[in-house]
């Protein structure tokens, strides 16, 4: 997101390869929130360092909360739940051996203790983590809360304009 506005939420994910049909969803409704955000691949296996140091100084920079999705064995959201305070909202990425189920009993099944918000696997979980973020910022952010309001406002009419479906 272009924004001038510090990012107040953090996109990321294990893997490139889980950007397209999955995390750009979260971004893309964090913008129409207009929730400034960052995005970046923090990978629990490959960059374990890193991903320690973005959780450790998360709150220091300003976000209040991590979206992370993660695909196969998924550890990223509960290893950043591990290492900061701030709210994780995880997301199951689809995988190729078993469509994400793997991935979304990784993420739920976190221990008492380490708690991980987890949402559906793939695009709507995607979509979901961001409007659930938004939720939480609209709370203490006026304009946040206008956007969200008018999304599901939205989403109202339009079901309501077409209550046909053969139509």
């Amino acid at each position: 997101m272009a924004s001038k506005r510090r990012p107040i939420v953090g996109v990321v994910m294990g893997s490139r390869s889980d950007w397209k049909e999955t995390m750009e969803h979260a971004a893309a409704t964090l913008a129409q929130l207009g929730v400034p955000h960052e995005v970046r691949v923090v990978s629990a296996h490959r960059t374990p360092d890193l991903l320690f140091e973005y959780a450790r100084d998360a709150a220091e920079r300003g976000l209040v909360a991590i979206i992370a999705g993660a695909g196969g064995a998924a550890h990223l959201p509960g290893m950043l739940a591990a290492k900061t305070h701030l709210p994780v909202l995880g997301v199951p990425v689809h995988s190729k051996a078993l469509n994400g189920l793997d991935s979304l009993l990784s993420i739920v099944q976190m221990p008492g203790g380490v708690p991980v918000a987890t949402f559906a696997i793939g695009k709507a979980g995607a979509i979901n983590a961001a409007l659930f973020a938004g939720s939480m910022i609209a709370a203490t952010d006026d304009k946040v809360r206008a956007k969200l309001l008018a999304f599901r406002s939205e989403q109202t009419a339009d079901v309501l304009a077409a209550p046909d479906p053969r139509r």
